[in-house]
C-alpha cells in the first residue's frame, strides 16, 4: 500500500515547509508549529514504513541531508537506513542513499511512505495508486505556493480513519481510499 504524508497549510500549500525555496520567500512554516509530539507521530510513521518513494527533488534534497544527520530517537538513523525507491527520468544508477530508481511506482511492494514530492504525489493521485492520504495541516495561511491538489489530479471517495490533535494546533488526518 502506498502511503502519502504531507505537511499542508489550511490553504492547500505544501511547498517550502522546512524553508527550501518558496517564490514569496515564505518558506519555513512548519518551525513555528512543529512540537515533540508531531515529530513521535512522524517517526512512528517512518517506523511502519518499509521503504520510501521518492520523487527526484526531494531525492536530492534528502540525500544531501539526512545522511549528516543524527538524534537520539532513532529517527535519523531509520530515515538512512530504510530502502528508498525514486521516480526520475533524468537520473542514473547507481544512487546513493540506499536509493534505487523504480520505473513503476505500483511495483514497489509493502508499507510504502511518499514524503513531499510533488509531481509524484500528483501522478499517483492521477493514477489511483494512493492507499491512504496523511493530512498534518497547519494552522497557517500563505495565501500563495504550490497547492497539494489541483486540477486533474485524481477522483475518488476517501473514507477518514484517524484523526489527531496536537498541542500546538496542527491537526493530522489520515483519510483511506474507498473501493
Amino acid at each position: 500500500m502506498i502511503a502519502v504524508s504531507e505537511f499542508v497549510t489550511l490553504d492547500g500549500v505544501f511547498e517550502a515547509p522546512g524553508g527550501e525555496y518558496h517564490p514569496d520567500g515564505k518558506g519555513g512554516w512548519t518551525f513555528s508549529a512543529f512540537s515533540p509530539e508531531l515529530g513521535a507521530y512522524k517517526q512512528a510513521e517512518v517506523e511502519d514504513a518499509d521503504a520510501l518513494l521518492l520523487g527526484r527533488v526531494t531525492y536530492e534534497h534528502f540525500a544531501s541531508a539526512w545522511p549528516q544527520m543524527s538524534d537520539d530517537t532513532g529517527f535519523a538513523d531509520r530515515m538512512n537506513g530504510m530502502p528508498k525507491h525514486v521516480v526520475s527520468t533524468t537520473l542514473k544508477e547507481p544512487l546513493g542513499w540506499n536509493a534505487t530508481l523504480s520505473e513503476d511506482p505500483a511495483t514497489v511492494s509493502g508499507n510504502v511512505l511518499v514524503l513531499g514530492s510533488g509531481e509524484l504525489v500528483h501522478a499517483l493521485l492521477r493514477r489511483g495508486l494512493v492507499g491512504e492520504l496523511r493530512l498534518q495541516v497547519f494552522p497557517v495561511l500563505l495565501g500563495s505556493g504550490r497547492k497539494l491538489f489541483r486540477d486533474g489530479i485524481g477522483t475518488g471517495d476517501l473514507a477518514l480513519a484517524d484523526e489527531k490533535q496536537f498541542p500546538n494546533g496542527v491537526v493530522a488526518l489520515e483519510y483511506r481510499a474507498v473501493g
